[in-house]
């Protein structure tokens, strides 16, 4: 494949910042430590490090992919702040979203306990949602210091570094990217952002700030590059807000729109819709039901009317209904799968509703998603979903937005973030087609310790990092052999072999989700186990000797009976 055509770099010399007298010692340097959120999108966490003292950049989580069976939610390992939790200075999140704060309720009692006075910086609506997922898991927002703050305000964290923090617009209010001022130099990060010049609420990105610090001159630039595979600009919300209302404005009967419940703008314009033809609006779903409620409370969701249950609206006529409902991933047990696979218990979808997908699949849950649109097709619905119609966009920057933040910063050294590793190198590559490249660009690894002094950037070692799973109430008890185990057993099946190696041996065989097994077949497995079990009791055999006697040959005449490799569970009792 031809890399596109790049330009020379060109060294260019930086004149100092104003007033950056460098304190004895500056010559230390500052190191960045991602433990999740790079060359992957979600499990956003980044660790700044200058001596003895750091700060934390946000907590996510992600979503389990097509092959992790059981799992809930996938978390950041943080070894690495459990060690050095007596170095953390400050918790800083940019924004409420699950990827940036999800998280937290597992990681906040890991490190520290169930109680901290180390300071968690967060917008107002940011830190309504963590109390909200706080008390949800049976902590006391109370027991932690949160800390409220505007998207633009200015933080002291410890000695050596003082962060101002910088709207940026994006899919949920009150979101802020940082400039950190540190002892050798200025570090501009993005946050999560695109450059939105209608947004819902009116409060564009404060690009000023930006502005302010690339003319002072900025050392590294931490950039989002989920769409910087996208040319052009990501569409303005606004734009969403015109299309929804036009489709629910024609709507014939009952509308379902299913969208993040965290993207507030996304909801607010749909309520507008809904209030204009005269819908009632109820929702379905816990996420949307508590997010909505938290918003409203916060006073950055607006209602003329009220929020209704389904049980309100559903002797309404069906011109006169709007249901807001979570499942925009076509999660299994989320309110919309449950409607298209005819599996809700008050409410079914029927010939002429509508049903609006407001999201994009997150990558690896476009099967899920296929599923759900076809299945809501065969029960008659009209679906409309991106981009065959315009009902969301992005809220991550495309390639002209990036081009500007790149020019307003002219960074000297750059630092792709939140984007697989396909995301990152085509970062990578705009900024070097740019007339003022950065001298050196790294693709982030998660784990990475990046070493940064004013004239050298450059990856130095690794600390523990990876992820945990969450399975239900457990956290970090499956591991990759438990995962596959599942996949094993989930594509091949389980014969299980219960002996009973006592006087009078008896062998029981039992198969699930194995070939079709016959009298003729399991009458072979359970003659071939008990010839192994009365040579073990007469050889005076272990019980595990007698277990692998049984295993090893019973996986070989299955394997060679079927053709499949089922997961064999033999268990040797003494009795």
């Amino acid at each position: 494949m031809e890399t596109p055509e790049r330009k020379p770099r060109r060294r260019r010399r930086r004149r100092p910042q104003e007033g950056a007298s460098l304190p004895q010692g500056a010559s230390d340097p500052v190191e960045i430590i991602p433990l999740g959120g790079m060359g992957e999108i979600g499990k956003n966490i980044t660790v700044f490090r200058y001596r003895d003292e750091m700060f934390v950049l946000d907590g996510g989580l992600a979503f389990p992919e097509e092959g992790m069976p059981g799992v809930d939610l996938l978390i950041p390992r943080v070894d690495f702040l459990i060690e050095n939790r007596h170095r953390i200075k400050a918790w800083v999140l940019t924004h409420g979203h699950e990827d940036h704060i999800g998280g937290l309720p597992f990681i906040l009692p890991m490190v520290f306990g169930k109680e901290s006075q180390v300071p968690i910086y967060g917008a107002r609506l940011t830190l309504g949602l963590l109390k909200g997922k706080l008390e949800e898991f049976g902590l006391r927002p109370g027991s932690f210091n949160l800390k409220e703050i505007s998207p633009d305000d200015r933080i002291q964290v410890g000695r050596y570094f003082t962060l101002d923090l910088f709207r940026m617009t994006h899919s949920i209010p009150d979101n802020s990217g940082l400039v950190i001022r540190t002892p050798i130099g200025t570090i501009v990060h993005t946050g999560d952002f695109k450059l939105d010049a209608t947004p819902i609420d009116g409060k564009v990105s404060h690009l000023a700030k930006v502005a302010q610090a690339g003319a002072e001159g900025v050392l590294l630039l931490i950039a989002d590059s989920t769409n910087a595979e996208r040319p052009g600009y990501t569409p303005s919300e606004m734009e969403i807000a015109k299309e929804l209302d036009r489709v629910i404005g024609r709507a014939p009967g009952r509308v379902f729109v299913t969208t993040f419940a965290s993207h507030i703008h996304r909801i607010q314009s749909v309520i507008w819709a809904a209030e204009k033809y005269g819908r009632k609006v109820a929702m379905e779903g816990r996420s949307m039901v508590k997010f909505s409620r938290i918003a409203m409370e916060l006073g950055y969701l607006k209602v003329k009317d009220r929020l209704y249950a389904l049980e309100e609206v559903m002797d309404l006529p069906d011109h006169q209904v709007l249901i807001l409902a979570t499942g925009s991933q076509g999660q299994p047990m989320s309110v919309l799968h449950r409607l298209a696979f005819e599996g809700h218990s008050r409410m079914a979808i029927k010939p002429g509703d509508t049903v609006i997908l407001s999201s994009s699949p997150i990558p690896g849950n476009e099967e899920a998603v296929n599923r759900v649109i076809n299945r809501l097709y065969a029960l008659g619905a009209y679906v409309l979903y991106p981009p065959t119609y315009k009902v969301h966009a992005s809220g991550h920057a495309s390639q002209e937005e990036l081009k500007l933040i790149l020019n307003l910063t002219t960074p000297r050294f750059f630092l792709p973030w939140h984007g697989e590793v396909r995301h990152q190198t085509n970062f990578k590559w705009l900024a070097e087609s740019m007339s003022r490249p950065p001298e050196k660009t790294l693709i982030g690894e998660n784990g990475a310790i990046y070493r940064l002094t004013p004239h050298t950037f450059e990856k130095v070692g690794t600390v523990p990092h990876g992820v945990l799973y969450v399975d239900g109430l457990g956290v970090g008890d499956i591991t990759e052999e438990i995962l596959a185990d599942r996949r094993h057993m989930a594509e091949e099946g389980l014969v299980v072999i219960t002996a009973l190696a006592g006087e009078d041996p008896v062998v029981e065989v039992v198969s699930r989700g194995f070939v079709k097994a016959g009298e003729k077949l399991l009458g072979e497995v359970r003659r071939m186990a008990l010839e192994a079990l009365l040579a073990g009791i007469r050889e005076k055999k272990p019980l595990e000797r007698i277990r692998d006697d049984i295993y090893y040959p019973v996986k070989k005449f299955l394997k060679k009976a079927t053709g499949r490799d089922p997961m064999i569970l033999p268990v040797v009792i003494e009795g």
